[in-house]
């Protein structure tokens, strides 16, 4: 009698157990049904290459998500309570809950671009009012649950007509080679750049694809790398929102001057004599922020005026910016003067523009001088109307050039350590050689021309190269900025908050006549009125920060993030301002949602 309970205890576990995985199967293909909704946001592929691994994947991931939650949730349950009526319930009520949590996920990542962490959810709940709107968050999970308890009705009436058919097995070998052939050809295609599949990594929730980049490099593969032209995706970046309506019949000459390492608070008499009386006698911007901390970030958000969280778009490495896209396009000539330097993100930025880079063998400082002489050379040489950009990189590396008599050294503002200091004044001799470039530069400029003075990024003193990377204080992102309007002298001084990201729209709607409104085609404003935001952004799509008028926010990509006040100092206990955050999400998704 013992052994016959035993028996029919074993049976009915036994039964449980498969039904459970019938279910979690069932799950799994509501699962992909929702899992389309991750499809729509990101755009489907346009290649049967593309289309098949999505559907691969797709088949793959959410029967191994919905069989990991038969696993954690029902499974223990199974073993401990196995009774079928109770067991049905609580896999309707845990299904139910699953989808849901999906659902949820699916809105946050259309409206944020981020998947469901403690991180986003704290985000997301200061903003449920507005992502769930109507009455389908209640209707939803009732029909869910009606479906789900009707479902698990279904499979247990029939498990042994089920169990008897042999299914089991082949949908079990079916769904294994899916998921192991997604993470297979998801290898391939890390390692051969194919950016059909591997702009899909992150579209669905806990997806962490495969890659051995590395391995297959060192066995040769990568030597195969197939052509990206030939396997480049359509645009999914629209940039312009919408085509620009520019027209003018006034052509004047354009000189941006762009200084690497600039700070703000070193523009005065003693250190750049020349440029602070310039700024007096100019439009002077003194709330300025570079929309970086590093070259690439703030070069970044001068040329193209979006928030940084786009650097690495797909697109921009061959989209030119829209200015020297309309530049170009009414008749101007654009060249970018500079030492040589790394290749900057993204691929495009200077596409637009007749480079003249000058060899770096004789020091930066030289090579800027060389920039500047070549500059005047060359337009001289314009008959038409040029738009040129300069880039001058000693003072971020110190840098003067050999017999250089400097200004004498003098006592920080603010506390540095010794070898700071050190650094401090070899910085403002720097300064003030380029002062010295810029007083002569100026005087060979014709007067008509549109001049704009600024920093690429600030500077903070250290000789550790990385820290600058993830330093977003003032010291570091804050930069003058100066406009001569086309040789008008216009003496103002504008204190309230600007940032590189409204240098575009200002020239695009004083110079070029675009009638656009800023946002088709910036995420800034024009510098001539207050921004109507509140914030900021600093940085690119690894590490940025929002500057408010009272604090500044720094988040990493992991959703880390500190909280400092506006000298810069940690505020330990303070929690983030949901509102701007949201602001800051949207507007890093608002050119990929029409």
């Amino acid at each position: 009698m013992i052994e016959r309970k035993k028996e029919m205890s074993r049976d009915r576990v036994s039964r449980l157990v498969s039904w459970g995985h019938w279910f979690a199967f069932f799950n799994g293909f509501l699962a992909m049904i929702i899992g389309v909704r991750y499809i729509e946001t990101i755009g489907a592929p346009d290649s049967w290459i593309g289309w098949g691994y999505l559907i691969i994947s797709t088949l793959g991931h959410f029967s191994f998500l919905a069989f990991i939650v038969y696993l954690v949730v029902l499974f223990p349950i199974t073993l401990i309570l196995p009774y079928s009526k109770i067991l049905r319930g609580l896999a309707a009520v845990a299904a139910t809950i699953s989808l849901c949590i999906l659902l949820y996920d699916t809105i946050i990542y259309d409206d944020y671009g981020l998947h469901l962490s403690p991180f986003v959810f704290d985000i997301a709940w200061a903003d449920l009012n507005a992502l769930l709107q109507g009455t389908s968050y209640i209707v939803t999970p009732l029909g869910l649950i009606i479906l789900e308890l009707t479902a698990a009705n279904y499979l247990w009436k029939r498990i042994e007509s089920i169990r008897k058919s042999n299914y089991g097995y082949k949908v079990v070998i079916f769904i294994g080679c899916c998921f192991v052939s997604s993470h297979l050809i998801h290898i391939w295609a890390d390692a051969a750049d194919i950016q059909e599949i591997t702009r899909l990594d992150d579209a669905y929730p806990l997806s962490y694809p495969a890659t051995a980049r590395s391995f297959m490099e060192s066995h040769g593969i990568e030597k195969s790398r197939i052509n990206a032209a030939e396997h480049q995706i359509q645009p999914s970046l629209n940039y312009p929102i919408a085509p620009l309506q520019c027209q003018t019949s006034h052509h004047p000459n354009m000189l941006v001057i762009a200084i690497d390492g600039f700070r703000a608070d070193l523009l005065d008499q003693n250190t750049m004599p020349f440029l602070h009386q310039y700024a007096q006698q100019n439009h002077y911007f003194s709330q300025h922020l570079s929309g970086g901390n590093v070259h690439h970030s703030g070069m970044f958000s001068l040329l193209y005026s979006l928030q940084g969280s786009y650097i690495n778009a797909n697109d921009l490495n061959y989209r030119s910016p829209v200015l020297t896209q309309q530049l170009k396009q009414q008749g101007y000539a654009l060249a970018h003067f500079a030492p040589q330097m790394a290749l900057s993100q993204p691929l495009a930025m200077y596409q637009d523009f007749e480079s003249h880079l000058q060899d770096t063998d004789s020091g930066i400082a030289a090579a800027d001088i060389k920039a500047i002489e070549t500059f005047t050379q060359w337009q001289l040489q314009q008959n038409a109307a040029w738009f040129a950009l300069i880039n001058l990189q000693s003072p971020d590396s110190y840098d003067t050039p050999i017999g250089f008599l400097g200004i004498e050294t003098v006592k920080p503002q603010h506390e540095l350590k010794p070898a700071q200091k050190v650094l401090f004044n070899q910085y403002r001799q720097s300064l003030n050689f380029i002062d010295k470039q810029l007083a002569k530069l100026l005087s060979e400029t014709p007067d008509d021309t549109l001049v704009i003075i600024t920093g690429v990024s600030g500077k903070v003193f250290t000789s550790n190269n990385d820290e600058p990377r993830s330093n977003l204080s003032p010291a570091n992102v804050k930069v003058p900025l100066i406009i001569n309007w086309s040789g008008n002298q216009y003496a103002k001084t504008v204190d309230y908050p600007t940032s590189h990201n409204g240098i575009v729209p200002t020239l695009m709607t004083q110079m070029l006549n675009c009638n656009n409104k800023a946002s088709d085609y910036s995420s800034g404003e024009s510098l001539l009125q207050p921004s109507s935001a509140s914030w900021t952004y600093v940085g690119d799509d690894q590490v940025f920060g929002i500057y408010q008028e009272d604090e500044i926010t720094v988040i990493d990509r992991h959703g880390k993030y500190r909280i400092y006040n506006k000298d810069y100092s940690q505020q330990l206990r303070k929690k983030i301002s949901a509102p701007e955050l949201i602001e800051v999400m949207r507007e890093g998704r608002r050119f990929y949602h029409h």
